[in-house]
């Protein structure tokens, strides 16, 4: 819960800021079109509370209260500092001060030192304050709104800033008594030693002659603000004094924006400072103190930049950028300086995508960080220059840094000509030139220019390969990773094959071809974008020559007791089996991909990188889930179901909000595929609920890729729903989240997700059209089918071909039936042994079954139109073929469906050949559904097949077997009406009453 306030609360802050900024564009407009704009008169207070003399002394705020004054003064307000009040003096102070601000124009506060809050009321505590002033709190300490009320009257507008110490300075049980006659109330709770903050003033209407307030709090409500090194200034006074200086004209809103993102990145996100205002024009506050010029003007510009586009980035990529600092251990402000290099449109919306980018440039960041003790030179203006690159990238300033390494560059290659005079001085000077280069790359990387940095590496590696092994090995590594890097991100593959290259050249410095631990990482890298360049090819060559590389490197991980490289090697091969296998019939990349990633979680132990452990939890229920799809009866479902349940155990939604997410899709299509398995409705409940969990994180606005993902998966799941309900309601709210999934999918840009979207639409479709005996309706299912086969061609995709032809031959076999046009059987059919072809029993148990009962089903409806017996022995044979794979217990309702089937048609045959010899095979195919088709669970089905067993009997009592046998017929027929209002199927029921009153009259004749 406090999660998602603390969400909430960002949100109205930002929306604030937002109105905040056009309100003052709209007012600077009137105001320049009418007269030059006029400065306003301001007044500040500012107050630092140090030497308490009963309660805990506080060290800084005297020195906050001192550079506020000096920094407010130089803004030009007319400002007074006081320090150490007690509460007579204290008082005196504001009351003179509210005395003093009738007349200005703005009128401002600034308050460090300790703060309690009790019964709504916030208080100022003078340093004489000890417990007895808790007794008489109003008279022995300074409440806030007092002061504020009468600030309204007679100042527009008034600025209040507290940092005041929410460490209780009282004993725990305190209470606070406005008067000694007063009812008490506790102390708010605080953070702990050493922390400071406030609570939340009330909002109280503004009098007429106000232009309204702003309160500013160094932390959000009821949360704390840390209180800085004894000596110094508190977190919120550094980012006052840093940024109030860029008040140049610029709107208020905005420099507090910076001031809060200040604190942010200054406290590690540790803290927040939060406003309450209710401003109504805009302010101007004279002329600002000298801004600092040079390379350090050029950081702070950047940086307060960036600090803005920080206060707009939304709170899921906010913590998934605080928890890759604090997992790299590379600077908070860096890592948003890269994401601000890259641009805000430009920045991945998917969280795994996002992922990649954040994992690459931490990467980067820290090999820059550790190699800075490298770069050596003489000169002392690249001295410089490197040393403001290296303060910019601190600051997150990384355009900057990157100016200045090209000035470095630049630099360098002016003083090439004069190093040649000895050999010593040459190596020397080659070595620091290479540096620079590599520095320059390195800046190239965090900005995305992955290409100049290919480069950049390329003339470091040129430099170093004749005078270093180690640093030529180290430049051409980071050529090819940026290579790889260029070609991943843009899809060249010229790019992605220089990168294969460069490895090839690292592999030719291994004395003697040995095989050893660096020959292997080198190999694996390479493999790394063997893979990626397979991944993006028709054909698996390069995917196979990439599993034998991982295989040939986990040898030599495992023979120098590497685990950690062990472990990521085994992780690629597991992926790249998994690739491998989806695209195959066989299911045997599929079982050696499960067998990798088991054996990655050995060497990834819970205890020791409980987030690696986690994500190779959820891995291993990829793998399971891709395995199950191949089995009769999805034995591991369960697996899978349990591997993601462990991994929810550390991924959790406070934790890691965008992994809890993605693991909680997944986590519900194995629940749809049990659901529909075993015929358990709360299972698939279980996985709606996942998904819309899953969609509260995943939003169309911050995550549009996963959303879409999830909306297509909610929609499976509400179709497993609807398997239970006869009414169409899931069923087109089912459509809905697919057509919404096709708003981002597009064949364009997503054809493999376009493709399955226009699967399940189809499947859509096909029940409503089931459902309400609608022709158009059958007609939309296999037009959505069609499209899916436009991307699911058989050579690359076998197994999504034949399910494509498999759900076809369905919405075919309907047709037939709603249009009464025997010629659609006929397509069906031939639909189903397409699916056939790839769908075999050995590989495929299930699809291959399912495909059997579907072709029986055709066979049995072509056989009502062309009077065949023929035809019905061949359906009879393959629904009974597909039951030796469905089982009751694995496959309960398909096995149900194909009993129920076999009765039908050896119903039919019956009744071509005039005979009764195949009414007892039929009874007992009826009767065995009946252990599926329950009243209660599946009232409908029940109902057909109590409409079936009523046409045994009256077949029975055609064939001589009496008034007994009508008298059951009836039953059963009754039975069969009763199931079909209860499921509100109302269809069939006139063709029952009309069975009904045929079986009487044959019952009068008797």
């Amino acid at each position: 819960m406090a999660f998602v306030e603390t969400t909430k609360r960002n949100l109205l802050r930002q929306a604030w800021l937002t109105a905040f900024v056009a309100a003052l564009l709209c007012l600077a407009a009137t105001a320049l079109a009418g007269a030059e704009t006029k400065s306003l008169k301001g007044v500040a207070l500012i107050i630092g509370q140090s030497k308490y003399e009963h309660i805990a002394a506080l060290p800084n705020p005297a020195n906050d209260a001192r550079d506020m004054a000096k920094m407010l003064t130089d803004l030009g307000f007319d400002a007074r500092s006081v320090t150490d009040r007690d509460a007579t003096k204290l008082k005196r102070d504001l009351e003179r001060f509210t005395e003093d601000a009738e007349g200005a124009d703005v009128a401002f506060i600034y308050y460090s030192g300790h703060g309690i809050e009790a019964g709504g009321e916030n208080y100022l505590v003078p340093v004489d304050a000890d417990v007895s002033s808790l007794r008489d709190a109003d008279a022995a300490l300074v409440p806030i709104s007092a002061i504020m009320d009468a600030l309204k009257k007679t100042v527009p507008v008034t600025i209040v800033l507290l940092d005041a110490c929410r460490t209780n300075p009282f004993p725990q049980d305190a209470v606070v008594r406005r008067a000694p006659t007063a009812s008490a109330s506790p102390i708010g709770a605080g953070g702990l030693e050493p922390v400071r903050g406030a609570r939340a003033l009330g909002n109280a209407p503004a009098a007429d002659a106000s232009l309204g307030t702003v309160v500013g709090f160094a932390a959000e409500p009821g949360r704390p603000a840390l209180d800085g090194a004894a000596g110094e200034n508190s977190p919120y006074a550094s980012a006052l004094l840093r940024h109030l200086a860029a008040m140049k004209g610029t709107e208020f809103g905005s420099v507090m924006r910076m001031v809060t993102e200040e604190v942010y990145l200054d406290t590690k996100a540790r803290q927040r400072p939060w406003v309450n205002e209710s401003l109504r024009r805009l302010l101007y506050f004279g002329v600002a103190p000298a801004e600092p010029t040079g390379d350090d003007g050029l950081i702070t510009g950047e940086r307060r930049q960036l600090l803005l586009t920080i206060s707009d980035l939304p709170d899921p990529k906010r913590a998934q950028v605080e928890l890759a600092s604090l997992q790299e251990g590379v600077p908070l402000d860096a890592l948003y300086g890269v994401l601000k290099a890259l641009g805000t449109e430009k920045m991945p919306e998917d969280p795994s995508d996002l992922q990649k980018v954040l994992d690459a440039q931490a990467e980067r960041l820290k090999k820059m960080m550790s190699e800075r003790a490298a770069l050596r030179t003489d000169d002392p203006e690249i001295k410089r220059l490197v040393a403001s690159a290296d303060k910019a990238i601190r600051q997150g300033a990384i355009v900057t840094a990157r100016k200045f390494l090209d000035d470095a560059v630049g630099r360098v290659e002016q003083t090439n000509d004069a190093v040649d005079e000895a050999e010593d001085l040459v190596k020397q000077k080659r070595l620091a030139d290479a540096a620079i280069y590599a520095r320059r790359a390195d800046a190239s990387g965090l900005v995305f220019d992955y290409k100049s940095a290919a480069g950049d590496y390329a003339k470091a590696f040129s430099l170093a390969e004749k005078w270093d092994d180690k640093l030529r090995w180290n430049y051409k590594n980071q050529e090819a990773e940026a290579l790889n890097a260029y070609g991943y991100a843009t899809g060249d593959l010229d790019a992605l094959q220089r990168s294969i290259d460069a490895y090839r050249t690292i592999l030719n410095f291994i004395p003697n071809g040995e095989q050893n631990r660096d020959w292997a990482i080198t190999r694996n890298n390479m493999a790394v974008v063997l893979q990626t360049i397979g991944e993006r090819e028709t054909e698996t060559a390069r995917l196979e020559e990439a599993a034998q590389i991982f295989r040939a490197s986990l040898v030599v991980f495992e023979r120098e007791k590497d685990d950690l490289n062990w472990a990521a090697a085994q992780n690629n091969l597991a992926n790249v089996l998994l690739k491998i296998g989806e695209r195959e019939s066989d299911p045997k990349r599929l079982n050696e991909a499960v067998v990798a990633m088991r054996a990655t979680l050995e060497k990834r132990p819970r205890e020791k990188v409980p987030l690696d452990w986690a994500a190779s939890q959820n891995n291993l229920g990829l793998a399971l889930y891709a395995l199950s799809e191949r089995e009769a009866a999805g034995e591991h479902l369960t697996q899978a179901e349990a591997a993601y349940r462990l991994a929810l155990e550390e991924y959790t939604r406070e934790k890691a909000p965008v992994e809890w997410a993605m693991v909680e899709n997944n986590l519900g299509n194995t629940l749809v595929s049990l659901g529909i398995q075993l015929n358990d409705k709360a299972k698939i409940n279980e996985a709606a609920d996942a998904f819309r969990a899953a969609l509260e994180v995943r939003t169309r606005e911050t995550f549009p890729v996963s959303w879409a993902t999830s909306r297509l998966n909610l929609g499976n799941a509400l179709s497993g729903v609807a398997r239970f309900d006869m009414g169409t309601g899931a069923l087109e709210e089912a459509a809905t989240a697919y057509d919404d999934a096709l708003t981002v999918f597009t064949r364009q840009r997503f054809p493999m997700d376009w493709a399955s979207a226009q699967n399940n639409l189809g499947s859509i479709y096909q029940t409503l059209g089931q459902r309400t005996r609608d022709a158009a309706k059958l007609e939309q299912s296999a037009a959505a089918f069609q499209a899916a086969r436009q991307v699911y061609v058989r050579r690359k995709f076998p197994q999504d071909w034949a399910m494509s032809h498999y759900n076809l031959g369905n919405t075919l076999q309907l047709l037939g039936g709603v249009t009464d046009k025997p010629e659609h059987y006929g397509e069906a059919i031939a639909a189903y042994r397409d699916a056939l072809r790839e769908y075999k029993r050995e590989t495929n148990p299930r699809q291959w079954a399912l495909a059997q009962a579907g072709l029986g089903s055709t066979l049995h409806w072509l056989s009502m139109s062309n009077a065949d017996p023929k035809t019905l022995l061949e359906s009879i044979a393959a629904r009974r073929a597909a039951l030796e794979v469905l089982t009751v217990d694995a496959a309960p309702v398909d096995w149900a469906n194909a009993q129920n089937g076999i009765g039908m048609s050896l119903l039919n045959l019956g009744n071509l050949e005039r005979t009764d010899k195949y009414l007892g095979d039929a009874e007992a195919a009826f009767t065995a559904t009946l252990k599926v088709f329950t009243r209660e669970s599946l009232p409908m089905q029940w109902a057909l097949a109590q409409n079936n067993l009523g046409d045994i009997h009256w077949n029975r009592g055609s064939y001589g077997g009496g008034k007994a046998e009508y008298q059951k017929a009836i039953e059963f027929f009754e039975n069969a009406k009763q199931g079909f209002t209860e499921a509100g199927y109302t269809i069939p029921i006139p063709l029952t009453d009309q069975k009904i009153d045929l079986v009487k009259k044959q019952i009068a004749k008797k």
